[in-house]
């Protein structure tokens, strides 16, 4: 299997992370979607990363999909198997992921736009989603296990995403947050260096 990824890209580092944790063999090819790239368009009409391809040629995107593919696929399982549990974690999961959401619109207003024209306003309601979102995350942080579920990977992306793009700027006020990123970076020194990278 391969997957097309980005090392900044925080759905790339989950996916990436889920695959090592499944027990999936997956191969990471670096892709540029700013070239669109046939490997990729050919695969995904959005263009986007993160896309797995099946050793039977079979294109499995987005990143929550790619989730759960691996899910299915892997030796290891990434979501527990009671339902209630099952779905406490996918709420983290697409929490994690929509505060990353936010902080792309932020980066792309940022680097898209002249400067004259960024629309601050829009900025700063994506900022609020975040600090909402992240304080959130601080009073109800998930326990560390001993084997990382989907909803703990994501925020080991997005916290990793954090550090990337926004070093400085998250972390007052945020003691559990820091300290839950540092305990991860220190129990999984195997999948921590696939976390976003410039």
């Amino acid at each position: 299997m391969k997957i097309l990824y980005s090392p900044a890209s925080p759905y790339s580092a989950k996916v990436r992370m889920a695959a090592h944790i499944a027990g999936v063999q997956a191969e990471g090819v670096l892709t540029d979607t700013n070239t669109a790239p046939a490997v990729l368009v050919d695969s995904n009409p959005l263009g986007k990363i993160p896309t797995l391809l099946t050793e039977q040629g079979q294109p499995v995107y987005d990143s929550r999909a790619i989730m759960h593919f691996l899910d299915r696929s892997g030796s290891q399982r990434l979501y527990p198997r009671n339902a209630v549990k099952r779905t406490e974690v996918e709420v983290l999961e697409a929490l994690c992921d929509g505060i990353c959401d936010c902080l792309l619109a932020i980066i792309y207003e940022r680097r898209f736009r002249p400067e004259e024209k960024l629309h601050q306003e829009w900025i700063d309601k994506q900022w609020t989603k975040v600090a909402r979102g992240l304080d959130y995350l601080e009073a109800n942080l998930p326990r560390m296990t001993k084997s990382p579920n989907g909803g703990q990977l994501a925020l080991a992306a997005l916290l990793g995403y954090l550090g990337l793009r926004f070093t400085g700027q998250w972390e007052r006020g945020r003691p559990k947050l820091k300290r839950w990123n540092a305990k991860f970076a220190a129990n999984f020194p195997e999948i921590n260096a696939m976390r976003p990278s410039a």
